[in-house]
């Protein structure tokens, strides 16, 4: 495991996506955020197959900051029930993830 975490996000169009990335690498809670737009999701909601165009953020983040980011993304988020995941990073490139890990700071 290294100190560093991914957080997985879903949100409705890229205007979000960027308005919430945004906020939080500004803020300092994480040192990158990248968008990825076309994606399509289907998923069951209140009884309903539900389908729609998002966007996912993949936020980079210093462990340990899951709690502030998730608070943070639904502070800002449209969606009533919103996606955030955490995924532990086990590896990766050594300078990066040194590199992720201070600029979250």
């Amino acid at each position: 495991m290294t100190d560093a975490i991914l957080i997985y996000v879903t949100t409705p169009d890229r205007e979000t996506a960027r308005r919430i990335g945004r906020a939080l690498v500004e803020e300092g809670l994480v040192a990158c955020v990248n968008i990825l737009g076309g994606m399509e999701s289907l998923y069951r909601w209140q009884g309903a197959v539900e389908q729609a165009e998002e966007c996912v953020l993949l936020i980079k983040a210093p462990a340990g900051r899951t709690v502030q980011v998730s608070d943070r993304v639904r502070a800002l988020h449209p969606y009533e029930l919103p996606c955030i995941l955490e995924l532990p990073i086990s590896g990766g490139s050594p300078p990066y993830i040194e590199w992720l890990v201070r600029a979250g700071y």
